[in-house]
């Protein structure tokens, strides 16, 4: 609320920096895993006087060269550019944070850029030991930059003791810090394995395929096959409300999680068929392979960050860029008056502004308007603007991983008719719109149709008797492993589950009208 934020409500600030940042990481972690793979595949060559594997290395680090030091330096740049615009709060949490640790990772970075470009133009020109050592140096200052960078990320989701004693080894040091390391160099490992298989299947020498194919499968296989445990272990690690969200708790989570899944499945498999019949691995498999590579990688991080939601920072900072210690006040005085980059300080000047502002601040970062990203008109088109007002007062009792609403009840009101029919209410004397509803139909509202129409409730629910609704509502994760269990207190499940009963068996208990798409 602090800083000024690039609005594309089409788009969304989470799209653009997952367009990005996706591509950046998987070629960042080829660059500390195919460091060690240049290093190990040039000291094997030089023990067994290979030279067909020697020249490999050599070609090898071009394309290595090409894709970290331009490709990456790029997209990490861009990385910076859009986190700034998109999650300006946060970005600056992060720089104050940990600024002396910024600068140490320039320096690894800059021992990189020289480290490696020493380490191509001097193939043919330098002593091999020399050399070797070099190629040790390049990774050595890669992985270290791997090490700095995941204990600023890995605080992110995962602050610890930070929150209370403010400590930098408390923040840089945090509770998924370990596990986060391992499980990234494992990633490293087997994305360079993956762009090494790819670059060899384009090798004419069959010999040369074979050892390659063989010598890739066998460095990465027991790197995939490690993943897994340090998967559970970094799950271990996570608090309770993140852990919830990554087992089922969250909709997105589950299917970034399937297609994680079934990347590490094809990459497995193709692995298991190259060690079989190396010269059977075609580049229509390498292709595959590096595409079920980027799908795991994708996956991991996906998940990392939706776990971490309703936060940007975990306990420090939502992801709309308020801080907890200002909610209570946000919520009793309003937002927009201390919004300094709002254009709409004042509700009553200009409603459709305001109402625009309170969505670019507070919902933009995860959501779009008429967009193909978390669409906030397409998830609300079942719910009138009574409904929507009274949700959006309890978003985060009833989605943990949404973020309190942080203004007052006349923003809320506002919010809410942005994003229905634009009747906004009127300011000398608001009224209490949510009597105009039935208390038991307002909570069906409120609860059930951000995602099912009452259509569709009706329907399931067509032969259910009121026990079996009833007691549904204690346990909706086992109905389906997207639905989040409904937190309600039993009293209002009881109301609930009586109102979603006379669905079927009562004119009077129709929907409002604007309820039903």
């Amino acid at each position: 609320m602090n800083y000024p934020v690039w609005y594309l409500p089409t788009i969304g600030g989470g799209t653009l920096i997952a367009l990005i940042a996706i591509g950046h990481v998987f070629v960042s972690h080829f660059a500390v895993g195919g460091g060690l793979l240049l290093a190990l595949s040039e000291n094997l060559a030089r023990k067994r006087n290979d030279a067909n594997l020697l020249s490999f290395s050599k070609r090898f680090a071009r394309l290595f060269v090409l894709l970290t030091l331009v490709y990456g330096s790029l997209t990490g740049v861009g990385i910076w550019f859009v986190i700034s615009l998109v999650q300006p709060g946060g970005t600056s949490l992060l720089i104050h944070q940990f600024v002396f640790a910024w600068a140490a990772e320039w320096v690894f970075f800059l021992i990189e850029i020289v480290a490696i470009s020493v380490y191509l133009y001097s193939f043919d020109r330098m002593a091999p030991s020399i050399h070797k050592i070099v190629g040790w140096i390049y990774f050595g200052a890669a992985w270290c930059s791997l090490f700095i960078i995941d204990g600023i990320i890995s605080f992110m989701l995962t602050s610890g003791n930070w929150t209370s004693d403010g400590s930098f080894w408390s923040a840089f040091f945090n509770p998924s810090f370990w596990p986060s390391l391992v499980f990234r160099t494992l990633l490293a490992v087997i994305n360079a394995g993956l762009f090494a298989l790819l670059f060899s299947s384009f090798s004419k020498d069959l010999n040369l395929r074979r050892q390659l194919v063989r010598y890739c499968s066998r460095l990465m296989l027991p790197a995939l096959l490690a993943t897994l445990p340090t998967a559970w272990w970094y799950l271990r690690s996570l608090p309770h409300p993140a852990r919830d969200l990554v087992t089922a708790g969250s909709p997105t989570i589950v299917r970034a999680l399937h297609g994680g899944a079934i990347g590490i499945i094809l990459v497995a498999s193709v692995l298991l068929l190259s060690l079989c019949a190396p010269l059977r691995y075609r580049r229509s498999l390498a292709v595959l392979a590096l595409a079920s590579g980027l799908l795991l990688m994708g996956s991991f991080e996906w998940t990392r960050e939706a776990a971490r939601r309703p936060f940007v920072v975990q306990q420090a900072m939502f992801c709309n860029g308020v801080a907890p210690a200002q909610l209570q006040e946000l919520q009793q005085q309003g937002f927009l008056s201390r919004a300094r980059w709002s254009r709409a300080h004042e509700i009553a000047t200009d409603p459709s502004a305001a109402g625009r502002d309170l969505f670019k601040f507070q919902c933009y970062s995860c959501h779009t308007l008429d967009g193909f990203n978390n669409d906030l008109r397409q998830r609300t088109r079942s719910m009138d603007q009574v409904a929507l007002a009274g949700y959006i007062g309890s978003l985060h009792q009833v989605r943990y991983f949404m973020p309190p609403f942080a203004g007052n009840k006349t923003e809320r009101q506002v919010l809410a008719a942005f994003l229905t029919d634009g009747l906004f209410p009127t300011f000398e004397n608001p009224a209490d719109t949510q009597q105009e509803m039935p208390p038991d139909q307002l909570l069906f509202e409120q609860n059930c149709t951000l995602c099912h129409s009452t259509e569709l409730v009706k329907n399931r629910t067509s032969d259910w008797p009121k026990t079996r609704i009833r007691d549904a509502l204690d346990h909706l994760n086992r109905l389906h492993s997207a639905m989040p269990d409904y937190k309600g207190t039993p009293k209002e499940k009881d109301r609930l589950a009586d109102y979603i009963y006379q669905l079927n068996r009562s004119a009077d208990q129709q929907p409002a009208k604007g309820v039903t798409p």
